[in-house]
């Protein structure tokens, strides 16, 4: 059974299933988290949906690098994770599943691609208090602390 984090799924709402893949990114003591500035500002593990005919890991390398800009290696699953929610930027109500790994970043090869995403450095205990999502947070205090 997956864990379930946040708030319940809403009665009479219809959820569309959408997969994603999250990163906690360890490097000289900080964790590597992106900020959303839209629809609403939130910190975040970087990562997002996985797209048709993409598997996880593929989608994490990408996700990471358009909400960063910065590459990754050896990825290593941690778990997974359920969250219903209102997503606002597609007008869905989503059933996340949200898979995550822990992985190596790299080098930072520029930017993010993705509008309003900034990458920021943070040590584990300030991300526990920051990030925007309660899966997130326990993922982060489990494997981080």
């Amino acid at each position: 059974m997956i864990a379930r984090f946040g708030q319940p799924p809403v009665r009479g709402k219809r959820y569309t299933l959408r997969p994603g893949a999250y990163a906690i990114l360890p490097r000289d003591g900080a964790l590597l988290l992106t900020h959303q500035a839209e629809p609403e500002p939130e910190f975040q593990l970087p990562g997002g949906g996985i797209d048709p005919g993409e598997g996880p890991l593929e989608a994490l390398h990408r996700e990471v690098f358009e909400e960063t800009g910065w590459s990754i290696a050896a990825p290593k699953r941690l778990g997974a994770f359920r969250r219903f929610t209102f997503m606002p930027e597609y007008d869905l109500w989503a059933e996340k599943l949200c898979i995550i790994y822990v992985a190596r970043p790299i080098q930072r090869l520029g930017p993010p691609l993705e509008p309003g995403h900034e990458a920021l450095w943070r040590t584990p205990q300030e991300a526990v208090q920051i990030l925007g999502n309660p899966g997130d947070r326990a993922f982060v205090k489990r494997y981080s602390i």
